[in-house]
């Protein structure tokens, strides 16, 4: 295992190209911050060795003014380094999670198919804070804590090599025990991050499907799961305590054994009178080598904030390499569709050896309203994921106005379509900014006209800040029903050349029926409609019902020519859902 990812890192700093003045002032900052931090040792020993013992008060005060504008001018340089440091991190991360999200939002529905949303929400969040972190508490610290190491040797060995020496001579123990220590912590880290996204998947499915949970009494099951994840977390952390348990310890014990070489021989030059070494030099050498082993010490803590940052980020670009995302090869804008559609001997499957749609062969004329019936499991919703290019199909060719869906950029052709999804997805937010999805080109006046059209005005008046009502999270603060209705608004308000009503109608309650109905013949008026339904009763009325079975087209024909069918699929259903429920 590499302690450190060169190309990996190469790749970060790419994004520090738009910000190259900050970038570059964190750097000169760092140097400025090491020759002060080098030079207030010095001063202290010419102050001693100059005008503390030959008591010499002449220049006493104006050394002692220097020093205070050194400290004063190391403060501001830290201040400024640290400040500017962390602003490079924040607007770096804004960048690279602004094109995770653009990149998450252009994936196939086959992406999320087989993804946890948990993984994906501890990349975006998570791990992209992580990465702030190499440049606010790794990078640029190892840069200033080097430049300052390197700066203190200068002054050490301008002022006397021999002790100077002795500090060398302990650098290979501790550069050893950095390097070995760099390796575990890495895969410390990648197990650390590992069990957080675990952690965070779980506990997002568990708190999203809570009410399942509770319904079947799984509360002891689930909470004996987390735990056993808790402690799979727990363990990678110690694993990364302990490493640190090890390391510092004996970055301290070096420390401290060559302060005692040093004293002592130090010590030991100043009896002799050596001209080497004046009493000033261990008042200075002690304070350099505090300062000395302190950043070679925090290298390593910072080289482990760098770590979990990298870790992290490769864990982001994963994502962003992945190229699942729809490719919008158009280059044509899709126009007010007149709503000819055409499916061409289509063939599809969500796993390459399985096809759902076997060589379907499909005809709807503008402004019809065309159903599709079948059993579940038959490729009904199939056909709308395709028309709306979720998924790409292995062969045939799917039309709109004689043109293959593919020459029209996706978001002009998805424009053009309507879907309203049995399962209505609601933001936390407003009423009037589920209905147009916070498109301002939609006013509110529009809304409330629409609204008394499908019929939603007045349930939406009875609540409390009417079209400012927030529905809570995924609509929570609705009735399924009242969730359908702004669903079918959402739909009319967009304007759609074509409309899609996929299962819309099959968990409304007899008191609303009417109402989504009226929704239903509001908004098929003068468009070309697929309606899908388990309920027949919905789809009685329709110009033409396809009826599908295992991914096949079986039977095409309008309500009362497929009844005439000895032995039809679709007369089975009929009869399935009418003559038996009027027997019971």
């Amino acid at each position: 295992m590499k302690a450190f990812d060169k190309k990996l890192f190469k790749r970060i700093l790419e994004y520090t190209k738009p910000y190259k003045f900050r970038y570059n002032s964190v750097i000169i900052w760092a140097i400025l911050l090491s020759i002060f931090a080098a030079l207030r040792p010095y001063l202290l020993k010419n102050i001693i060795d100059d005008y503390v013992f030959p008591k010499n008060n002449n220049g006493f005060v104006i050394m002692l003014t220097l020093m205070g504008i050194t400290l004063l001018l190391e403060v501001l340089a830290q201040f400024y380094f640290v400040y500017w440091a962390n602003w490079l991190g924040q607007d770096i991360i804004k960048d690279i999670r602004i094109k995770l999200f653009k990149h998450l939002s252009n994936f196939k529905m086959s992406y999320y198919d087989h993804e946890p949303v948990g993984k994906l929400v501890t990349r975006t969040v998570s791990d992209i804070e992580a990465i702030a972190r190499i440049f606010s508490q790794g990078l640029f610290m190892i840069i200033s804590d080097l430049m300052k190491m390197f700066a203190i040797l200068i002054f050490m060995f301008y002022m006397n090599w021999k002790l100077t020496m002795i500090v060398l001579f302990s650098m290979p123990i501790l550069i050893y025990a950095t390097r070995v220590f760099q390796i575990k912590m890495k895969g410390a880290f990648e197990e650390v991050r590992t069990q957080i996204s675990e952690m965070n998947t779980f506990v997002q499915e568990r708190v999203t499907g809570m009410k399942i949970v509770q319904l079947f009494t799984r509360e002891d099951i689930e909470y004996e799961k987390f735990k056993e994840i808790n402690h799979k977390h727990r363990v990678a952390w110690v694993k990364n305590v302990w490493y640190n348990s090890i390391f510092f310890p004996i970055a301290d014990i070096v420390t401290s054994l060559t302060l005692s070489f040093i004293i002592y021989y130090g010590a030991i030059l100043v009896l002799n009178h050596d001209p080497f070494t004046e009493k000033g030099d261990l008042f200075a050498y002690t304070m350099y080598i505090a300062i000395f082993f302190t950043p070679l010490r925090q290298i390593a803590d910072k080289f482990n904030e760098m770590q979990m940052g990298m870790i992290a980020a490769n864990r982001v670009f994963e994502v962003l390499d992945d190229n699942s995302h729809s490719e919008d090869s158009g280059t044509k804008t899709a126009p007010d569709f007149e709503g000819n559609i055409e499916f061409k001997n289509v063939v599809f499957g969500y796993k390459k050896e399985e096809d759902v749609l076997k060589n379907i062969n499909l005809n709807i004329n503008k402004g019809q309203t065309v159903a599709i019936v079948g059993a579940t499991g038959a490729g009904k919703s199939t056909i709308i994921n395709l028309l709306n290019r979720f998924y790409e199909i292995k062969s045939g060719e799917i039309s709109i106005d004689g043109h293959n869906i593919n020459e029209y950029t996706l978001e002009s052709l998805r424009k053009q379509i309507a879907v309203v999804l049995q399962d209505v997805f609601l933001f936390a937010d407003t009423i009037h900014n589920n209905i147009t999805l916070n498109n301002s080109d939609i006013s509110r006046q529009e809304v409330i006209n629409a609204a008394k059209e499908i019929g939603a005005h007045e349930f939406i008046m009875s609540l409390p800040g009417n079209y400012d009502y927030d529905v809570k999270e995924r609509g929570i603060m609705l009735s399924s029903g009242q969730r359908q209705l702004i669903a079918f608004l959402r739909a009319y308000v967009s304007n759609p050349s074509i409309l899609i009503l996929d299962e819309a109608t099959s968990s409304i309650d007899a008191y609303l029926e009417e109402l989504i109905q009226k929704a239903t013949d509001t908004l098929t008026k003068n468009r070309t409609s697929i309606v899908i339904a388990h309920r027949l009763a919905t789809v009685i009325n329709a110009d033409k019902i396809v009826v599908l079975d295992k991914g096949i087209v079986v039977e095409e024909g309008n309500h009362n020519q497929l009844l005439q069918k000895e032995n039809g699929f679709y007369k089975k259903l009929y009869e399935a859902q009418f003559i038996n429920h009027e027997e019971i």
